[in-house]
């Protein structure tokens, strides 16, 4: 967070909003609209903060049409045998019709998008975000594109929503919660970094093809329930990946302006107060 400048008091404040959706959304009390002051007492945050969130929450600006549509066009475009080898990987695809009824960017745009959007403008988004590349003629979906690999907004969008679904899971299995949601890792140390590298390979394409699993059966259900009264839910199924391998994240703000002598520096003043702390006499522990 302090990569993106995002400050405590800032922290403290998206918190706020959080505890506030939680006990609107979770906590009713039958059919009956909770009072700022009920949520006041579940959560502890001030009645005037719990008025100003809740007006917020009411008057909030849609998603972003990158974000609001792209998971669907790729879902589409995963689950639909036209648009996909035999063993499910995206086919390229053209930007426009070549032969009429075979598939193409600006058809799928149509079938799927309901607003008035070009496809032209989706395409040169997702071009930003790393989710699609384009060599003039046909569009290929990158792998892994069910989230941008580039946009901050748009990658903090699924971020917020992954992990509070995942946290929610997690906390109703501690609660006792039934029936529990299924949460398993596979966790190993004392590994060499080429065998983290070629886990992390393995782990890629076993997530992506589970995850194209889920998203078929999910759609095909979806198509089903679609006129159903009792269609009111959702579900979530992610996969994540972690290792120890050292990375490098850009710095930003203040940061990029220091020098390089200046980082150099500060190294070597760290490394003498290492230094000192581990020279300090007395200490045998």
């Amino acid at each position: 967070m302090l990569h993106r400048q995002i400050t405590y008091p800032q922290l403290a404040a998206m918190l706020k909003a959080i505890f506030v959706e939680v006990a609107e959304e979770e906590f009713r009390n039958g059919q009956k609209r909770q009072s700022d002051s009920r949520i006041h007492l579940l959560t502890g945050v001030h009645r005037k903060d719990v008025k100003r969130l809740r007006e917020t929450s009411a008057d909030a600006s849609p998603l972003p049409a990158a974000v609001s549509t792209g998971p669907q066009l790729i879902a589409q475009w995963l689950g639909d045998p036209d648009y996909v080898t035999p063993d499910g990987k995206p086919l390229p695809i053209p930007f426009k019709e070549i032969e009429v009824g075979k598939p193409c960017f600006e058809s799928l745009v149509k079938r799927v998008v309901k607003q008035d959007i070009r496809a032209r403008v989706i395409l040169d988004e997702w071009l930003r975000l790393g989710v699609a590349e384009f060599d003039g003629e046909y569009v290929t979906l990158n792998s892994g594109a069910f989230t941008p690999e580039k946009g901050f907004e748009e990658k903090a969008f699924f971020f917020a929503k992954n992990i509070r679904d995942h946290i929610a899971a997690s906390s109703g299995n501690l609660l006792g919660e039934q029936p529990l949601h299924f949460d398993r890792s596979v966790y190993y140390d004392q590994l060499s970094a080429q065998s983290v590298k070629e886990l992390k390979l393995l782990a890629n394409e076993l997530g992506m093809q589970a995850l194209t699993a889920m998203n078929n059966a999910a759609m095909a259900k979806q198509k089903t329930d679609q006129d159903k009264q009792s269609a009111k839910h959702r579900m979530n199924f992610g996969i994540f990946s972690y290792d120890s391998l050292p990375r490098r994240t850009r710095p930003r703000g203040p940061e990029r302006e220091r020098s390089g002598k200046e980082r150099s520096n500060k190294a070597e003043s760290i490394a003498q107060i290492s230094a000192e702390e581990t020279a300090k006499p007395g200490d045998n522990t």
